[in-house]
């Protein structure tokens, strides 16, 4: 089997164990039951298909697949948007292209400028494999390391000790970062420095493997984060995304922070706390596929 189709396999089976004939509005068909969720052939009868049809999806042996059946399974599974999009990227994976994604990301020079105008609060630009491309004082500050151009956050969160130190609701942070990992994993199949990404962060870090293994999938969302800063305490920012429609593979990620809460008041202290004790970094093109 094809990794493209053992995974979409993967995805089918995870989705149907979690649903039960009760929560798909159908009585359970009669017998003995080996599985969690929907049987096959509950699954197949919901989507208008046959058994055997659906049993070779699940096997890998279906070499071409409908929208129309993916819409069905969609409906039968109950998939929101998110899902809905995964399936068909995971039945339909995209062109070759992203084997060659370039190793250099050039940070969108509108995102840029953005950031410069943004020192009041934490700001933050990443590729879409989670890579550093451009940082202000205030992330670097907050998170406690310099995040240079070229450095994977995702890699941060994971391997580095002072991530869990920091950010105090860090599994529910940490949980949305690999979801967000599944779903670009669907939409680059064959981008092989995001899948070695994928595979270091799955052997090295069990709750990366066991967060993976769920097969939930999210795009790039707002996780609020709550920061123990170890001068300025505690530290509660909601996160906005910024997309550039001219690099929709880059995000601006900004720390932000209610007016005249005790967060927004102690930015301006933590910048000149900070400014000395963690370099700045200018936005550069290192290679950000190591």
């Amino acid at each position: 089997m094809s990794r493209d189709r053992a995974a979409l396999a993967a995805f089918l089976r995870s989705r149907r164990d979690r649903l039960t004939p009760a929560q798909a509005g159908i009585q359970a068909f009669p017998g003995d039951r080996r599985v969690p969720g929907l049987r096959r052939e509950e699954l197949a009868y919901l989507a208008g298909l046959s058994t055997d049809y659906y049993s070779r999806l699940e096997q890998g042996r279906q070499a071409n697949i409908s929208t129309e059946v993916l819409d069905a399974l969609a409906r039968a599974l109950r998939l929101d948007e998110v899902e809905r999009a995964h399936l068909h990227d995971l039945a339909s994976p995209g062109p070759r292209r992203h084997a060659q994604a370039p190793a250099n990301q050039r940070p969108d020079p509108g995102l840029l400028r953005l950031i410069r105008t943004l020192d009041h609060v934490p700001a933050l630009l990443l590729g879409h494999r989670g890579d550093v491309l451009a940082g202000n004082v205030l992330v670097r500050a907050v998170l406690g390391r310099p995040l240079e151009p070229g450095t994977s956050f995702m890699r941060y969160l994971f391997q580095d000790p002072i991530a869990r130190e920091r950010i105090i609701n860090w599994p529910e942070v940490a949980a949305a970062a690999v979801a967000t990992l599944r779903r670009e994993s669907g939409r680059r199949p064959h981008d092989r420095a995001l899948l070695a990404l994928v595979d270091e962060l799955r052997t090295t870090d069990a709750d990366v493997a066991r967060w993976w293994g769920d097969h939930t999938v999210r795009d790039y969302t707002s996780v609020a984060k709550r920061i123990q800063h170890p001068t300025s305490g505690a530290l509660s920012f909601d996160i906005e995304i910024v997309v550039s429609p001219h690099e929709p593979d880059q995000m601006l990620i900004v720390y932000t922070a209610e007016p005249d809460s005790p967060t927004a008041r102690l930015m301006p202290l933590l910048a000149s706390w900070d400014a000395d004790a963690v370099p700045s970094v200018e936005p550069g093109t290192r290679d950000t596929a190591s």
